[in-house]
């Protein structure tokens, strides 16, 4: 209906209108809109990211100390340290029989938080 409208205008039969549709009435703001939009989208694929990136070093963590990982081996001891450090809070929430199980169930909900968390706060950022 557009097109026809604007063919029709062209040709000198039919005045077009200065709006176009539902589409072009319903947007607010502008540039500065649209800036704010996305950067607030860019923020919040960051959030995001790093708690994807801090579950993965946790569930990691959790892998090593299952697996029984060498100690001694610089990357394993940099993995395990930074999962430590992330889990600080979660470490002794329970505390099974076993050192494996309690990493296990400790790091996995410091994990599961951490997306939670990450994913809540992105989506209040994209809103």
């Amino acid at each position: 209906m557009l097109f026809r409208r604007r063919r029709l205008a062209a040709e000198g039969n039919v005045p077009v209108r200065e709006s176009v549709g539902r589409r072009e009435r319903g947007r607010r703001g502008g540039a500065v809109a649209g800036a704010a939009r996305a950067g607030a989208w860019s923020l919040a694929r960051l959030v995001q990211l790093i708690a994807t990136i801090v579950a993965a070093i946790l569930v990691a963590g959790i892998l090593l100390v299952v697996f029984d990982a060498n100690r001694d081996n610089t990357i394993v001891n940099a993995v395990l340290d930074a999962a430590k450090f992330l889990a600080g809070p979660f470490d002794d929430m329970f505390k099974p029989d076993g050192h494996k199980l309690q990493i296990g169930i400790n790091w996995g909900i410091a994990a599961a938080v951490y997306l939670f968390a990450g994913s809540l706060i992105a989506r209040l950022l994209r809103r």
